[in-house]
C-alpha cells in the first residue's frame, strides 16, 4: 500500500512540475495580458479535467491586440475582424477543441471552442465558433465567454470568468466596458 501511495505521489508530481514551471506559453515573462492559447497537442476537452498540467502552443490565439473591448458583465468580447475571422474560420469537431485562459502567460482557466453542429453537451465554459456569429446593436464581430453548451444550465461549478487579475488586466490594457 505504501509504495502504491509513493508511485502515485511521484506520477502527481512529475505531472506538476510542468505546470509550475511551464504556464501559458513557457513561463511567466509578464506584459502579455490576456490571452488565450490552444492546448499544444489538441488535447480533447473531455480529457481536461484529467490533466494536473497543459502544455499551450507557442503563441496565443487570441491575445490584447485582438481585442476591441471586452464587457465585463456579460463576456462578450468585441474583436478585430482578423480574429474574429480566425475564430469563424476554425474547423471545431464536435467535441469542442480546448483553450487556456491566461494572464501574462500564467493559466487561469480553460474551456472548450465549440461548435453551434454539435449535439453534445458541454460542462464547460465555451467560446462559439465555425460560423457562428453574434450581433448586439448592429456590431457582428463578437464573441460570448459563456458558461456550458447548449445553455448555462448544463454548467455547474464556480464560475472562472470573473477572475479578478483578468479585470486587472483588462482594465490596465484599456479594454474593459
Amino acid at each position: 500500500m505504501m509504495k502504491q501511495k509513493l508511485i502515485a505521489a511521484s506520477l502527481v508530481l512529475l505531472l506538476a512540475v510542468p505546470f509550475l514551471f511551464g504556464g501559458c506559453g513557457g513561463g511567466d515573462k509578464g506584459g502579455e495580458g490576456f490571452a488565450i492559447y490552444l492546448t499544444k497537442t489538441n488535447i480533447p476537452p473531455a480529457s481536461m479535467l484529467m490533466l494536473s498540467h497543459l502544455e499551450t502552443a507557442n503563441l496565443p490565439f487570441l491575445y490584447g491586440g485582438d481585442i476591441v473591448s471586452y464587457d465585463w458583465s456579460t463576456h462578450i468580447i468585441e474583436l478585430t475582424q482578423g480574429a474574429f475571422n480566425r475564430i469563424n474560420h476554425m474547423i471545431v469537431p464536435t467535441s469542442g477543441t480546448s483553450f487556456i485562459v491566461c494572464v501574462d502567460k500564467n493559466p487561469i482557466y480553460w474551456g472548450a471552442f465549440w461548435t453551434p453542429s454539435s449535439s453534445q453537451s458541454f460542462d464547460g465554459v465555451v467560446i462559439m465558433a465555425g460560423n457562428a456569429p453574434m450581433n448586439v446593436q448592429g456590431v457582428t464581430n463578437l464573441i460570448q465567454i459563456k458558461l456550458g453548451y447548449p445553455g448555462g444550465s448544463f454548467y455547474s461549478g464556480n464560475d472562472p470568468r470573473s477572475n479578478p487579475v483578468i479585470k486587472t488586466a483588462l482594465e490596465k490594457a484599456g479594454k474593459l466596458k
